[in-house]
């Protein structure tokens, strides 16, 4: 913990962009000074003072879809490395995912995946409950103060967590109150398509097909029928990592407050298209499959309105040569959490959407779509979780700032002109120009319910 003034940045805050100074105190932030006469003489003298003119301020990005891997799956990422990666992108918080191993399906495994993370975990955490077709006591026994949506698979998955029985899902649906947070791709129309691709053209596919055989219309499909089960009952649905502009039309612009089907995108869908499964191959391989252009373009443009409501990474690391091979050898997955905010920062300086549009989708909304208690804004009381960053000139992300383990990522060469200075989380300063501090700050997230 500790005292200091981040005096004369930018903030970018609420729907605003104006100069401020903020004073953190212990874990929050105490004071926000709109004019620097307005700062107390004691403070300036007795603090530490980080000069942050020509910088921007923002909320800790809360990432609310990432795969660190850990436990089980240890050799291509953990905590600890994943972590420190969030943190050098100005990542504050973080949801993962169930399917590690052993999958997150019990109370038992999500226990220890909280032990694990209160030991090694250097940004914030919670970890999502996985549904099966059989556990639907757990789920119902869960804490949702401490666990933040029940993950459900209604496409293809790892293990036993597809849930394709019908008496599973109306289960599931009419019982939990909780958010439930879907993976929708039909697993019926990928297997026909996978059929005719390779009647067509053989077994040894290469990795462009992906997208024709995880098609539009299966994440539709299934995204659909999510929608169908959640307004039959009344449940809260969140679309995970949609892809396809015709999936917007399953959604509503309404106040965030105002829905029970929610959405999100994440960073890569708007970044690459299927034209650049030519340039970079089974390094943008993920699931859902990098769609066309035009569902590219369709999801930025989404995020100007209440369509979607929240931006993801999806991090899901793997090494190297596990991304090799044809279409279906190579696995689907690539680590982000490091360049996710700097990749929309670009994309606002390139028009798609406003610096406030970028903090209200990564920070404020998740924050207020999840109910995290005090977190994702910068206002006095809540807790210190802030990244400030400087724009300069483009750059390529090199692979010598990679930090996550797997150590190599899709952005590799693409241009960008922010550069994440520092981040704090609880009030620590962790994250300083390539630095990592050795303290704990990091805690459990907490949730209104």
């Amino acid at each position: 913990m500790q005292k200091c003034l981040i005096k004369n940045a930018t903030l970018v805050n609420e729907g605003k962009i104006f100069k401020a100074s903020v004073l953190i105190e212990g874990q929050h932030i105490s004071r926000i000074f709109t004019e620097e006469a307005a700062i107390p003489s004691e403070v300036l003298e007795k603090y530490p003072v980080i000069q942050a003119g020509g910088c921007y301020l923002l909320p800790g990005v809360i990432d609310t879809h990432v795969h660190f891997r850990e436990p089980g799956l240890t050799y291509k990422a953990d905590m600890l490395s994943e972590s420190r990666a969030a943190l050098a992108g100005g990542v504050t918080s973080f949801f993962d995912m169930p399917n590690t191993i052993p999958q997150t399906t019990t109370l038992d495994a999500w226990e220890q995946k909280m032990s694990l993370a209160a030991e090694h975990s250097m940004a914030n955490y919670a970890f999502y409950l996985g549904a099966t077709n059989d556990n639907l006591s757990e789920l119902l026994n869960a804490d949702y103060s401490r666990i933040p949506a029940v993950k459900l698979f209604m496409g293809a998955s790892t293990g036993n967590m597809l849930v394709d029985e019908s008496s599973a899902l109306k289960e599931l649906f009419s019982n939990i109150k909780a958010i439930i947070a879907v993976h929708a791709e039909s697993e019926n129309i990928i297997r026909q398509n996978k059929e005719r691709y390779m009647a067509q053209a053989g077994i040894d596919l290469p990795i462009r097909y992906h997208s024709l055989i995880r098609d539009a219309e299966a994440c539709y499909r299934s995204s659909a029928q999510a929608v169908e089960w959640a307004s039959k009952y009344g449940s809260r649905l969140h679309i995970l990592h949609l892809s396809t502009q015709r999936e917007l039309s399953l959604l509503k612009d309404l106040a965030l407050e105002e829905k029970k089907v929610t959405a999100e995108v994440c960073v890569h869908h708007m970044w690459f298209d299927d034209r650049d499964y030519e340039r970079l191959g089974a390094a943008i391989k993920w699931n859902p499959s990098v769609k066309q252009e035009t569902d590219k373009l369709a999801l930025r443009t989404a995020l100007n309105s209440n369509l979607i409501d929240v931006v993801a990474t999806d991090h899901s690391p793997h090494l190297w040569f596990e991304k090799e091979g044809s279409c279906f050898e190579a696995a689907s997955g690539a680590p982000s959490v490091q360049f996710g905010l700097v990749l929309m920062l670009e994309l606002s300086g390139r028009g798609a959407f406003g610096l406030d549009t970028v903090v209200e989708k990564m920070c404020h909304a998740p924050a207020r779509l999840f109910r995290i208690v005090k977190r994702g804004f910068i206002r006095e009381g809540y807790f210190a979780d802030l990244t400030l960053l400087k724009p300069g000139a483009a750059r390529k992300i090199g692979k010598g700032e990679i930090i996550s383990k797997c150590g190599w990522s899709p952005y590799e060469g693409e241009n960008v002109s922010w550069h994440v200075e520092k981040t704090f989380v609880n009030g620590s300063l962790l994250y300083d120009r390539g630095r990592f501090s050795q303290e704990k700050a990091a805690r459990a997230l907490e949730f209104s319910v």
